[in-house]
């Protein structure tokens, strides 16, 4: 039983987190497009920002499961 609410606790832990890293990225996304002139230069930005968000989170998550 302490196995099962363990996991239900982490699982929660690990929503509340992703969430916040969710709202997180929005803000400083919105931040960043007052600040770039140009749409060729956001959409390569964003392409970079979304890549990097690709691989880093799963490594992010990754490191919690330990």
């Amino acid at each position: 039983m302490a196995g099962f609410i363990g996991e239900l606790l982490f699982a929660i832990v690990r929503s509340v987190i992703a969430d916040g890293a969710y709202a997180l990225f929005v803000k400083v996304g919105a931040w960043l497009d007052t600040k770039i002139a140009g749409r060729t230069a956001k959409v390569i930005i964003g392409m970079l920002l979304g890549l990097a968000a690709f691989f880093l989170i799963p490594v992010f998550f990754g490191l919690l499961d330990l």
